[in-house]
């Protein structure tokens, strides 16, 4: 008997990497060789000299903790302190602030493990729009459960509320109960953010669905302060429902902080009743134990002195925009001239990712591949991140994403 058939059957054709690290590891290799590449691939901000962008002010509040206190054992749901801090981030002056209590996560995709696994039951799936980020699906299948998916676009590119609706009425009448998976603003891959219009013919479906059926909805925000409005416009769509069903949000400091490698986020709830709320608080806790004990205890202290110390969070904003300025640059140009050369892609005004809608995305990317230019192929769609990729590479890669597709 070999070791690997001591695998259990469906672990044992599992590949280790991810295609995207993948990808921009061979990107890596031959721009090191000495060749000219176009490196669209990963999700992290790197600034024009391709350069990994930081925040000057997040490394002074890293160098205010003492090594003692860094060195301690987090509380297992995290600081509380700093789960005061990004509740008053995310909801600001919102009322369901009152109703809201957040704990800690190794990053945003922490926050999506916990929700699977404490309101779906095995072999139940969660819901989430075609285009979506496919840890997603990884997440869900090492939690024991499956992951559906609706059509996220109607034939005039706009959310489809309509083929929302429908998947949830197939889940109410398959599993009797619903997690919904919105990552909005700037969508991973698409950029899209849902707006006024889509929150408005949303709210009434999840109104009608949570009256049918316990109803989640966690909002996947990991990009939101890089959008072009505002970045809690998502709440106050929400305010109007948020009594109806579990509100969850996945707060992420590897993007706003540009802390990718400290894993700090956090899974937060709004409830309004205050005995659910501490129910979810200890199941998701019990949770935070079962699957990695404790956070960083240093990523978390850090971040808590960005938030509440007044002159540092005013210096990590003014910073943090200065970053968002470069990527909104790149958007804009990359929107000029996809327009120009006839590319088509959702409506994009700001976030790290686009995708280039495309028949063929495997030999399209293939051909960009092999002229230098990496993007990840995906479902209908090539995903390309702006965020690393500077803005005098925008020209190449919109020309080598044209070819690709005419190819």
């Amino acid at each position: 008997m070999t070791s690997a058939s001591r695998l259990i059957p469906s672990r044992a054709e599992r590949g280790g990497d991810d295609p995207i690290f993948a990808l921009n590891a061979e990107a890596v290799r031959r721009r090191q060789a000495g060749e000219s590449i176009v490196n669209s691939t990963l999700g992290a901000l790197f600034d024009e000299e391709l350069r990994l962008a930081t925040l000057p002010a997040v490394a002074e509040a890293y160098a205010r903790i003492s090594a003692e206190r860094a060195a301690a054992y987090a509380p297992i749901a995290g600081p509380p302190a700093f789960r005061e801090a990004v509740v008053l981030d995310l909801l600001a002056s919102s009322d369901l602030r009152a109703h809201a209590a957040a704990v800690a996560t190794p990053g945003g995709t922490g926050a999506l493990a916990l929700a699977v696994a404490n309101f779906l039951e095995p072999g139940q799936a969660l819901l989430t729009p075609s285009f979506y980020w496919q840890p997603y699906e990884t997440i869900a299948e090492q939690a024991g459960r499956g992951l559906e998916t609706f059509a996220m676009f109607t034939a005039a590119g706009r959310f489809d509320v309509g083929a929302l609706e429908q998947a949830l009425a197939l889940q109410r009448e398959r599993q009797g109960r619903a997690l919904l998976f919105l990552n909005t603003p700037c969508n991973n891959p698409t950029g899209y953010s849902l707006d006024a219009a889509d929150w408005s013919a949303l709210r009434p479906v999840l109104a009608a669905a949570a009256a049918r059926m316990p109803l989640s909805v966690l909002v996947d925000v990991a990009y939101a302060r890089f959008g072009a409005g505002d970045p809690l416009d998502w709440v106050r769509a929400l305010e109007p429902v948020a009594e109806r069903l579990t509100l969850l949000a996945a707060w992420s400091g590897s993007k706003a902080y540009a802390q990718y490698g400290a894993r700090v986020g956090a899974c937060v709830v709004v409830e309004r009743d205050e005995a659910s709320r501490g129910r979810i608080v200890g199941a998701l806790s019990a949770s935070c134990r079962g699957l990695w004990s404790n956070v960083n205890h240093l990523g978390t202290l850090a971040v808590s002195e960005c938030l509440t110390e007044p002159a540092l969070r005013a210096r990590v904003e003014r910073e943090r925009e200065a970053l968002r300025a470069l990527l909104h640059a790149r958007v804009e140009l990359f929107t000029r001239l996809a327009r120009a050369a006839g590319l088509r892609h959702p409506r994009y005004e700001g976030g790290f990712f686009v995708a280039v809608f495309c028949a063929e995305p495997a030999r399209a990317a293939e051909t960009m591949r092999q002229r230098g230019v990496f993007v990840v192929p995906i479902a209908g769609a090539l995903r390309v991140a702006l965020c690393s990729s500077p803005l005098a590479s925008v020209p190449r890669l919109v020309e080598a994403l044209a070819e690709a597709l005419r190819a």
